[in-house]
């Protein structure tokens, strides 16, 4: 059959089908934008019916570039939008609601009252994460207390959760498989991470009812089989991983030690940590990087909101450049005699922060700063903010001595400029490899090995191969001075909550 694999990738801003090959090359891709909803300042909304069309669209446009039918695809693998909610009516698979996006923040007045009745160390200690409005639990919840009936109607089982997977699972398989897989379920403020289940105490602060739950398996397992009316013919779903953890597997981030940071929207760099769950006392959160055959490999993982969205912002807010491509040219023009600082806190900041309060600003600024050094202080924001989520992890989780090596990918990677600044904020290598498609290839990997028409976890990991590798260029004492006006920048920014 040619190992052909389709990945289905849905993301925040738009549903991507991608079909590869035997050999992991790309071979045929759909794409399709939907629509953002903000019905109040801080929420975000997708319409699940229109997620669904993209993602049937996606595959349908892929399959057709490819030039193969439903037939000749062994497996199905699918990644997604992390913590982002939607309900629906088990009997109709009709969603209740529009979806709550992981970006939404309508729930932090609820997050703040359960921490103020010293909550957060118990979801910590059994999720590895924070009460914090970007995780799906207090979504959930939001949910069920707002839409009339929906909490009677969960605990009778008539209406089903799930995760943007979970979704679309339910919907290509007709609605015989209601499952999600370990990663996903991680992030949802409801599952215990140490005992990989559905944690009772957790379901009943958030008032959950369990009936409305998902089945947790593997990343690789048997989740399901298309429609045949669907594509032309059944296919079997056999790989589900988060989006960041899809891009960990992707970058072939199989060994304790390795990072990947994947800067696309926002930036998230997770850094696998073996069977050993690292509590972090730094603020980074503590996830499921993948479970295969029933062993769970752990993660420290930093969430950073803005990255590539501050480009945009430079594009479309302040029009001081016309594409997204320009941003590393513009910037390598900027006065280096300025230092100047974007605090990129448009929506708050994340890791290792988390002030969900605190509100984008810049300093520095003279009489001759102008959209060079703007260019160069947002891509620099970047490098500073991950260098932060470095630091944070080595305090976190020792190296044994080893030389930290980071694995890129994401749109801001093509951009030499900015990697190179990367390694020289980092004091350390930045690799960026041949395949940038890294987040579908995971998801591929997990199906095709699955399917057993791609390689296992070590010939995966020997066909990774790398494009650049960046090596820093910056000496110490020009780092030094700029990281320490960096971290007073961000002093002057954080909230005095």
């Amino acid at each position: 059959m040619g190992g052909y694999v389709l990945a289905i990738d849905q993301g925040t801003t738009s549903s991507r089908a991608i079909v590869f090959d035997g050999s992991q090359k790309v071979v045929g891709s759909g794409q399709k934008e939907f629509t953002q909803h903000f019905p109040q300042s801080g929420w975000v909304e997708h319409d699940p019916e229109e997620i669904w069309d993209s993602v049937v669209w996606s595959v349908k446009a892929a399959l057709k570039k490819a030039g193969l039918a439903a037939s000749d695809i062994s497996a199905i693998g699918i990644t997604n939008q992390r913590e982002t909610v939607v309900v629906w009516e088990r009997e109709s698979g009709k969603p209740i609601h529009n979806a709550i996006v992981w970006q939404d923040r309508r729930t932090a007045s609820y997050c703040e009252k359960l921490k103020k009745q010293d909550l957060e160390k118990t979801f910590t200690r059994k999720t590895g994460l924070l009460l914090d409005p970007y995780f799906s639990g207090t979504k959930l919840s939001w949910m069920l207390s707002n839409v009339k009936g929906a909490r009677a109607r969960g605990a009778k089982g008539d209406l089903c959760f799930g995760t943007i997977d979970t979704f679309l699972i339910w919907r290509l398989t007709g609605g015989k498989s209601h499952v999600t897989d370990a990663t996903n379920a991680s992030r949802t403020l409801m599952y215990n991470i140490g005992t990989n289940a559905w944690d009772e105490e957790l379901l009943d602060i958030l008032r959950v009812p369990k009936a409305m739950l998902p089945d947790v398996l593997d990343c690789a397992a048997d989740f399901g089989v298309t429609e045949k009316s669907l594509f032309g013919a059944e296919i079997p779903i056999l790989g589900v991983a988060g989006d960041q953890q899809a891009a960990t597997i992707g970058q072939a981030c199989f060994e304790p030690g390795m990072m990947k940071s994947t800067y696309g929207t926002g930036c998230f760099a997770l850094l696998n940590t073996g069977t050993d769950m690292v509590r972090s006392k730094n603020r980074l959160l503590t996830t499921i990087a993948y479970r295969l055959d029933g062993e769970t490999t752990y993660a420290l993982e930093g969430s950073i909101f803005i990255a590539g969205a501050a480009v945009q912002w430079l594009r479309d807010g302040l029009k001081v450049i016309k594409a997204a491509s320009d941003t590393g040219e513009l910037a390598a023009k900027a006065d280096p005699t300025q230092n100047v600082y974007l605090v990129p806190a448009f929506t708050g900041l994340g890791a290792p922060h988390w002030d969900p309060d605190a509100r984008a600003a810049i300093y520095g600024m003279t009489r001759n700063t102008g959209p060079a050094e703007f260019a160069r202080a947002a891509l620099e924001a970047v490098c500073y903010q991950t260098r932060d989520l470095l630091d944070a992890m080595h305090k976190d989780w020792k190296a044994n001595g080893k030389e930290t090596v980071l694995r890129v990918d994401g749109g801001m990677v093509a951009s030499d400029w900015t990697m190179q600044r990367l390694a020289d904020i980092l004091d350390a290598p930045v690799d960026r490899p041949t395949i940038l498609e890294t987040t579908a290839l995971g998801a591929a990997w997990l199906a095709g090995q699955r399917a057993g028409v791609w390689p296992d976890r070590k010939g995966f990991a020997k066909s990774w191969a790398r494009d650049t590798r960046f090596e820093p260029q910056m000496d110490e004492k020009t780092r030094a001075v700029k990281i320490k006006g960096w971290k007073d920048a961000v002093r002057r920014t954080l909230s005095d909550r």
